[in-house]
């Protein structure tokens, strides 16, 4: 009799959602919630930090720059490394590294070595997004799927939404240090959980052919309806691609999607970036308080956790074209707003709600695209190229705002400045209906 054949793929596509994946979905959560901490508490302690050190905030912008630099390196090296050993090793290793990585933050006593820190941050932080979307959207059910992997992948939003108010209580209380204590002790508790209890990717396992005897511990776990025979065989979907992944990005039909999803990636994340840096500075500089200046900042990312749900709602009746084209176009206008002189707080907390759901929900939207567009033996590489492409715009924009400060550049051309990657990108995205398969 031949041995039990189970198609991964397809169990997973057909499967309930149950107690192995919501136990992914959870620990992938949390290291998104304390990835998104740490790339945004620089820019809630930046007013804290120059007036501490009595330098400019300009002095801060090749700092703000420094972190996006090292995501740019660790986004391509680590997503590319995940397709070919797995994605559990790498998101526990780098959320080790991160961890450590924060807690020596707090201890710059310069610019120059707050700048080192920073980027060697990066590079950990870099590869937690690609790899934590990867594995949930290959544990999440077919008809599901982008529901999920855009719920779970905005808490990186949330978890810079929950740094500013946590900011916000912190440095008054205990100093800007405190930020990054707390940014990084969390980290090690969750690594050591991920170390117990994180899967490795079943459609990953074997599609690669490793690890077979676990692999099938965990679909028992999967479907316990299922009675999985000790020798059954696992199939995954597809072959496992031959060469270098980040050269098969542009094979078999991709090329003009791939590059059209970095266009987008490079445009909202330098979008992102320069608002998530300088909007508390910006802020405070147009005379608001301090506390206003770290909850306005605050808004922007709970903003787009909540536009994130929005969008995916749309998405799942619309399509991720209609949905997003019009996110970011939204996002233009409220940035060209925001700049706007004589506006009330309620009208300003507005504008900045309203960028939020554009440009930082929209980005969930385009890592679930990704992670839906390319395979499984690509995911990695395909949402961490884009995201690594989209991270030279976050340096780009953090320094190019801290260069027109330095040019005394006045809030409102700032912000209209800052509309056009928006408007960019939903062009792009409005041209990618002529790109991406119709069930996308």
């Amino acid at each position: 009799m031949p041995p039990q054949s189970i198609h991964v793929n397809t169990l997973i596509d057909e499967s309930r959602v149950g107690g192995l994946q919501i136990t992914v979905f959870i620990l992938c959560s949390l290291c998104l919630l304390l990835d998104g901490f740490d790339v945004q508490a620089m820019g809630y302690v930046a007013p804290a930090v120059t007036q501490e050190w009595k330098i400019s905030p300009a002095a801060l912008g090749n700092v703000f720059g420094a972190a996006p630099f090292g995501v740019l390196i660790g986004s391509l090296l680590f997503s590319m490394i995940a397709d070919k050993v797995g994605r559990r090793p790498v998101l526990i290793g780098l959320t080790l590294y991160f961890a450590v990585a924060t807690l020596l933050t707090a201890r710059a006593e310069t610019p120059g070595q707050l700048l080192v820190i920073r980027f060697l941050a990066g590079i950990g932080l870099g590869g937690i997004m690609p790899n934590a979307v990867a594995l949930v959207g290959e544990y999440s059910p077919l008809k599901s799927r982008v529901l999920i992997m855009m719920v779970v992948g905005n808490f990186f939003s949330a978890g810079a939404a929950i740094g500013g108010f946590v900011a916000a209580w912190l440095i008054p209380n205990f100093g800007w240090r405190s930020v990054f204590y707390f940014g990084g002790a969390i980290p090690l508790a969750v690594a050591l959980a991920m170390w117990v209890a994180l899967p490795e990717s079943l459609p990953f396992l074997a599609l690669r052919r490793r690890n077979l005897e676990q692999a099938r511990q965990w679909v028992q776990r999967l479907n316990p309806a299922l009675k999985v025979e000790a020798n059954a065989e696992l199939l995954g979907a597809g072959e496992p691609g031959k060469g270098v992944p980040f050269v098969q990005l542009f094979r078999a039909g991709r090329a003009f999607t791939t590059l059209g999803l970095w266009v987008i990636n490079f445009m909202n994340l330098l979008n992102l970036y320069f608002l998530s840096n300088w909007l508390p500075t910006l802020v405070r500089d147009a005379g608001h308080s301090a506390q206003t200046a770290v909850l306005m900042g605050a808004t922007l990312q709970l903003a787009g956790t909540v536009g994130a749900f929005l969008l995916s709602w749309v998405i799942r009746r619309a399509g991720f074209v209609p949905a997003l084209a019009v996110g970011f176009t939204c996002g233009a206008a409220a940035i060209a707003w925001i700049g706007q002189p004589g506006l009330s707080l309620s009208l300003l907390y507005t504008a900045v709600a309203i960028a939020g759901i554009g440009v930082v929900g929209g980005q969930s939207g385009v890592n679930a695209l990704a992670a839906t567009f390319y395979p499984t033996d690509l995911r990695s590489t395909g949402v961490g190229a884009g995201l690594g492409v989209g991270r030279i715009g976050a340096i780009v924009g953090p320094v190019v705002g801290g260069q027109l400060l330095a040019l005394h550049w006045q809030n409102q051309e700032l912000f209209l400045a800052a509309a056009v990657p928006a408007a960019i990108s939903a062009l792009v995205m409005a041209a990618m209906r002529w790109l991406l398969p119709r069930n996308t």
